[in-house]
C-alpha cells in the first residue's frame, strides 16, 4: 500500500505542517512563491509576532554594540589604525562564516519531521517565500544567543585588547550582510555593483539553489568552486509574480 503524499495547506499555519512532507520537503521549499504577503507560521499570535522583524532593527540594535566593543579596545590602548585593521579582519572572518553557514547549515538536507520543521524556521521559509520582508533578517534575540559562544571563542584565540574590536568587526560584517540581503531582495539598485549582487543572489533563489552561497560577496564561491553561471533571475521572479 502506497502512503498518500502530504499536501501543505497554505491557508493554515505552516511550521507544524512542513515536517510531514518527509523527503518531498527539499523539492517543496525550492519551488518559491513570490509574494510580499508572508505566510502564517503559528496559530499563536505571540509566537507569530516573534517571527517577524523589520530590517532596520538590525543596524539600530547592533551598530551601537559594535561601537561599544570597538571603544573598549581603544580604551585598552589600541590606536585607531590598529582598530581599523582589526575591524576589516573581523568583516573578512564574517564573510567566511556567512558562506559556510549558508552552504553547510542553511542548505542541509533534511527529511525527518523535526529536521524539516527546524530547517524551515531557519532558512527553508526564506526559499519558499523569498520576498517575505518581515522574515528576511535574523531575529535579534536569536543573534544575541549566538553571540555568546562567538565571544567565548574569540577570548580563547585572541588577546584581551584585540578581542573586543575583533568581535565588533565580525558583528559589523553581520550587520552589513543582513542589510545587504534585505536590499538585494527589496531594493531597486541603479549602479552596477548592487545590481550585480541582486542578480547574483536571485540566481541562487530562482535558478541554481545549490550554488552561489555568498550574499555580500562572491569571493568564497570562487575559492570553493560554487560559483554559478549567472543569467537574469529577475525576469523569472517577475514572471512568477504575475502567475
Amino acid at each position: 500500500m502506497v502512503a498518500q503524499e502530504f499536501t501543505v495547506d497554505l491557508d493554515k499555519p505552516l511550521v507544524f505542517q512542513v515536517g510531514h512532507l518527509g523527503e518531498a520537503y527539499q523539492e517543496w521549499i525550492h519551488q518559491p512563491i513570490v509574494s510580499k504577503e508572508g505566510p502564517r507560521f503559528f496559530k499563536s499570535d505571540f509566537w507569530e509576532f516573534l517571527t517577524k522583524n523589520e530590517w532596520y532593527y538590525i543596524p539600530s540594535i547592533w551598530l551601537p554594540v559594535v561601537c561599544w566593543y570597538t571603544s573598549k579596545s581603544f580604551k585598552m590602548g589600541l590606536s585607531l589604525p590598529q582598530i581599523a585593521i582589526i575591524l576589516v579582519l573581523g568583516i573578512f572572518i564574517w564573510s567566511f562564516m556567512e558562506y559556510s553557514l549558508h552552504r553547510f547549515l542553511f542548505h542541509i538536507h533534511t527529511k525527518s519531521y523535526w529536521g524539516n520543521t527546524l530547517h524551515y524556521l531557519l532558512h527553508g521559509c526564506h526559499h519558499k517565500h523569498p520576498q517575505d520582508g518581515l522574515r528576511l533578517v535574523f531575529p535579534p534575540t536569536a543573534t544575541a544567543i549566538l553571540l555568546v559562544p562567538l565571544w567565548n571563542v574569540l577570548k580563547l584565540i585572541s588577546t584581551p585588547t584585540v578581542t573586543p574590536a575583533l568581535f565588533g568587526g565580525i558583528l559589523l560584517g553581520y550587520v552589513m550582510y543582513d542589510v545587504t540581503h534585505y536590499y538585494v531582495h527589496h531594493g531597486q539598485p541603479k549602479s552596477q555593483v548592487p545590481r550585480s549582487l541582486k542578480k547574483y543572489h536571485l540566481n541562487h533563489h530562482f535558478r541554481i539553489q545549490n550554488k552561489g552561497y555568498g550574499i555580500t560577496s562572491s569571493l568564497w564561491d570562487k575559492v570553493f568552486g560554487t560559483l554559478p553561471q549567472t543569467k537574469s533571475a529577475e525576469k523569472e521572479m517577475k514572471q512568477m509574480q504575475m502567475q
